[in-house]
């Protein structure tokens, strides 16, 4: 099994980490030694699938204990074709990524292989660059929200959601590079109905859906590599109000002439320090990328800067400076992780309402 080796710093949420699509192509080592002791259910996948390529523990535990378990560790890992591996030094591996910076790793299971064969073709060895075609969805399909009786069902077919006599919700489109469910379920939470498109729908197609705003996902890889959605986020930038998180947040910093570069070693965990340059307030914030957003590329762009990382004083967050537009770098629904920034959907619905009352009026 072939990936990048990434770390995760995170306590707990070991399964949303697995079935999180911005892990695609990536062999992930857990920093906290003991793995897998409330097991696995079916709540709380983040996709349909594992989508690690491999994944590393100090101790997968063995007798694992939950009122809502269903399976344990190696049972899902296995049933899914990916190879797990136990009794690593986590912490000596994570000191040599940080030293070092993402490492090219394989897990094999061959013992009497040709570890200078093997160390040839790691050198050779490049990350897949299609990475955000294979996550995304290949349908579009619509979300009412939650507490209304509609789910999931083919475009097209969703009527108006919400309770009678209620104001209509927000109809949002969702690009769609590799969301996590979570990330969807906080948005109908807060009382939105989704579009979810693949990830190269174009702009046309995307204002014919008539949304009041649109949403840039989640996902994993290289935001150059994107270029197709970046063309169609240029277009759509004066149209509706906009939201990015993640790779989102690179996109839409591409499209407004800014520039992203590789980090060393990546933010993956549920703890990261982030502060509103605004308000000075301090938020704890789940992360997992590996690319960022150069901050001197920004002088020339109509952007500001709005958020920064406490720890290494990245770019976290950016605003447009007329238009309704902005983005983070972090997930405001965690999952896992923190819920401190779940406001950032009620800033996303106050710009929404905003351009409904101007075209009302």
């Amino acid at each position: 099994m072939w990936g990048e080796v990434v770390f995760n710093t995170g306590m707990t949420g070991y399964q949303e980490v697995l079935t999180d699509p911005s892990y695609a192509g990536q062999i992930v080592c857990m920093t906290y030694p003991l793995i897998g002791n409330y097991g696995i259910n079916s709540l709380d996948n983040q996709s349909q699938k594992i989508q690690v390529q491999g994944f590393i523990v100090k101790e997968a535990a063995r007798n694992p204990n939950h009122w809502q378990m269903e399976k344990n560790l190696s049972r899902v890992l296995a049933q899914a074709g990916v190879v797990g591996i136990k009794g690593i030094d986590t912490r000596a591996l994570t000191r040599l990524i940080r030293e070092h910076g993402v490492l090219r790793g394989a897990i094999t299971t061959d013992v009497l292989q040709d570890l200078s064969a093997l160390a040839n073709r790691l050198q050779d060895w490049e990350p897949p660059q299609d990475v955000v075609a294979k996550v995304s969805t290949e349908e579009v399909y619509t979300l009412n929200p939650i507490g209304d009786a509609g789910i999931r069902s083919s475009a097209g077919t969703a009527g108006i959601a919400g309770t009678a006599g209620a104001a209509e919700p927000f109809h949002v489109v969702v690009m769609d590079f590799g969301i996590k469910d979570n990330i969807l379920r906080a948005m109908r939470e807060k009382g939105f109905r989704l579009t979810v498109v693949p990830y190269n729908t174009l702009a046309e197609t995307i204002l014919s859906l008539e949304p009041d705003g649109i949403f840039l996902s989640n996902g994993p890889g290289d935001p150059k590599v994107v270029q197709v959605a970046v063309e169609t986020i240029k277009t759509l930038l004066s149209e509706r109000p906009m939201f990015g998180i993640c790779l989102g947040h690179q996109l839409l910093t591409l499209a407004l002439g800014g520039d992203t570069y590789k980090l060393k070693f990546g933010h993956r965990g549920g703890n990261q320090p982030v502060q509103d340059l605004r308000s000075q307030k301090v938020t704890i914030t789940s992360q997992n990328h590996g690319y960022a957003v150069d901050a001197e590329s920004l002088a020339d762009a109509p952007l500001r800067v709005t958020h920064r990382n406490l720890n290494d004083q990245t770019v976290e967050g950016v605003e447009h400076t007329e238009l309704p537009v902005f983005s983070v770098q972090y997930h405001p629904e965690a999952g896992p992780g923190p819920s401190d920034s779940l406001y950032l959907f009620d800033q996303f619905a106050a710009q929404m309402q905003q351009r409904r009352a101007q075209h009302a009026s």
